[in-house]
């Protein structure tokens, strides 16, 4: 299990845009299981709804991309580095199955389906309560910058 100040030195994310708060389980190479608490103290929330605030289906997808991120830096035995940037660079398949309010726990799977040529390809499942709230599958790339 892995806390906050491991994740901060793993992601150059911050607040308002870190949306992994902890890693419950990871098997270098295979797969990691993190945490998101959902809480109604978010930016988003403000405009997304007032009257029903409900988490941005994006926002699900960049928190199982970063889940992804972390996955591949441990996989990898790498930090990232002023010279390195993890992007995301495709979603299939994304599925929004029930909204995800504040008090929610985003418990998110995400597995390594494939690594070629520096593609990363995973299969993402983000559930609340057990239920599936969202999936997808994503593709990253770390690529070197000057």
């Amino acid at each position: 299990m892995l806390d906050i100040h491991h994740i901060l030195k793993q992601l150059p994310h911050r607040f308002p845009f870190l949306l992994v708060d902890r890693v419950l389980e990871i098997e270098n190479g295979k797969a990691i299981k993190t945490l998101k608490n959902v809480t109604i103290n978010e930016p988003f929330f403000t405009g997304h709804f007032p009257h029903r605030p409900v988490m941005p289906g994006v926002l699900m997808l960049e928190a199982l991309a970063q889940s992804a991120a972390l996955l591949s830096f441990a996989t990898l035995d790498a930090s990232p580095s002023d010279n390195t940037i993890y992007y995301f660079a495709g979603i299939d398949s994304a599925r929004f199955k029930k909204p995800v309010e504040p008090g929610d726990q985003l418990i998110m799977d995400v597995a390594l389906d494939r690594a070629r040529a520096g593609i990363y390809k995973y299969k993402a499942v983000a559930r609340v309560d057990g239920d599936v709230v969202c999936e997808a599958e994503l593709m990253c790339t770390m690529r070197t910058i000057a």
